[in-house]
């Protein structure tokens, strides 16, 4: 079984900022080492972050990560409610990831 990873990319094709705040995400299905399935998603969550309650932007995460059946986040950064949550789902979480998004993939699924 492969890894299922969730990180915020740039339109270049690079780690983004921040994972809660990020405009665009990819799912990236890993497996043996190589990515299979690649998909970009516009989630806006840098928009939706300060839109209304902490709790409903991270119940916003939470619905995207399981109906994507994610089983590991990587980010440059992710805040600490954050962290526990995604520990709660039983996420994987790897931070300080930079430079190019699908090696970062393919990295933390390794």
């Amino acid at each position: 079984m492969g890894h299922v990873v969730c990180i915020p990319v740039t339109p270049e094709g690079l780690v983004g900022h921040s994972w809660g705040k990020a405009p665009t995400v990819a799912v990236a299905k890993v497996s043996e080492g190589e990515i299979v399935d690649w998909e970009i998603h516009d989630v806006a969550w840098d928009v939706s972050h300060d839109a209304g309650p902490h709790g409903s932007h991270h119940g916003r995460l939470v619905r995207f990560l399981q109906d994507h059946d994610v089983t590991d986040v990587v980010a440059g950064h992710v805040g600490e409610p954050m962290q526990n949550t995604l520990a709660k789902l039983g996420v994987g979480v790897h931070l300080g990831a930079q430079g190019d998004a699908r090696r970062a993939c393919i990295d933390a699924a390794g």
